[in-house]
């Protein structure tokens, strides 16, 4: 299994914040930013209020397997931060890539030919 791109050092998620688009549902925030590569990187915020380590790692780990499962469907070149709402907490691996797909669509990231 090959690995992706990940955002990894604070400034990288803050220029995110700063200069991106943001987009929210129910149980997820994205931000959007494009990179000026062919490759899309990948941050995943989960902050304490949605619950301990085990809660915060399992919602970074469905969000990692949307990402991973639909990533060749989507456009490249982008900087994307996706932050868990506390509606997420406890919801399903079908629920949260269902929020996340729905957030890619919005931001019209999804390529021509590939609608869900």
């Amino acid at each position: 299994m090959s690995q992706f791109m990940h955002l990894r050092k604070p400034q990288e998620f803050q220029a995110v914040y700063q200069h991106g688009r943001s987009l929210a549902n129910r149980y997820l925030v994205m931000y959007l930013l494009p990179n000026g590569t062919c490759e899309n990187r990948l941050g995943i915020s989960a902050s304490k209020k949605l619950g301990n380590s085990v809660v915060r790692h399992r919602f970074v780990r469905l969000v990692r397997e949307a990402y991973r499962l639909n990533r060749e469907s989507l456009n490249g070149g982008f900087d994307i931060v996706v932050i868990a709402r506390i509606g997420a907490k406890g919801k399903s691996f079908r629920e949260i890539e269902s929020a996340f797909l729905h957030l890619c669509r919005k931001h019209n990231m999804v390529r021509k030919g590939q609608e869900y």
